[in-house]
Parts: structure tokens; sequence; C-alpha cells
């Protein structure tokens, strides 16, 4: 069994979207459900993508597709905590990106949660991997780690 990786401070992040818990995030235990993780990472990068005009998910020509995800608990998050998703691109390729979350409960600077998602940038008629824009190129690199 490997060594348990060290959870990242909030300098280790590029950039925050700040998110509210709702009380039905929390399961029967008394803190935030696992896939609740999942959907604050979906839901802090892909509002970075749409505030950004990085993406058109309803008419545009391309989307992304997720085609890898993990996470890792350090601990607890809950109703009512605010969390600050901190975002940074590790891998760039040219028609791939991974991201990594990180998740901060309230104010504090070590990540109660941190993962990752690899999207491929796709034709939205096609499905097939296409190369990422210049555009979008730039605000990926500006956010890399």
């Amino acid at each position: 069994m490997s060594e348990r990786s060290r959870p990242s401070a909030r300098a280790d992040y590029r950039m925050f979207r700040t998110i509210q818990t709702r009380w039905m995030d929390n399961d029967v235990y008394g803190h935030m459900n696992n896939v609740v993780h999942y959907s604050l990472f979906d839901t802090a990068v892909n509002g970075w993508l749409v505030e950004n005009r990085l993406i058109d998910f309803h008419g545009g020509e391309t989307v992304f597709f997720v085609v890898e995800t993990g996470c890792r608990y350090f601990s607890e998050l809950a109703f009512p905590d605010v969390v600050a998703a901190g975002i940074r691109v590790t891998k760039l390729g040219t028609s791939s990106v991974r991201y990594e979350i990180g998740l901060f409960r309230n104010d504090e600077d070590v990540v109660a949660a941190e993962g990752f998602f690899v999207h491929v940038f796709v034709d939205r008629a096609t499905r097939k991997a296409t190369v990422i824009t210049p555009e979008l190129r730039s605000a990926l690199e500006a956010i890399s780690a």
C-alpha cells in the first residue's frame, strides 16, 4: 500500500470559485456525501469556463467531455460550509486538459478534498476530439500549475 498523499494548500491553486453547500449535500453520517464533491468539481470548472466565455454548452460547435476523474478526501465538509474551490491545470495537451480542484472548507488553508478530471475537447456533431482553440489554450495556460 502506498503512502497517503499530503493535502495541498490554497497557495498551490491559481484561481478560486466560491460555492455554498446545501442542506441536501449532507448524508446520514452528517457530512457531505462523496458524490457531491464531484458535482462541486464540475460546477467550479464549468462555471469558470462559462464566466470567461470560453465555451457555449448550448450553441457552441465544440464541448468538453469528462473521460477520467478521481478524488482524495482529507477532512469533512458539511452544510452550512462555504467551499472555496481552487482550480489549476496540470496538463494541457492538443485536445485534452487535466484540471485539479481543491475544496477548501470556509477559510481553511488546507484542502478538505482534492480531485481531478480530464476534459477532452470534442466536436459537438461528430463527438470526435478536436484541437483546443488558441483562445481557450491561452486561458488554460493562465491557470496552469
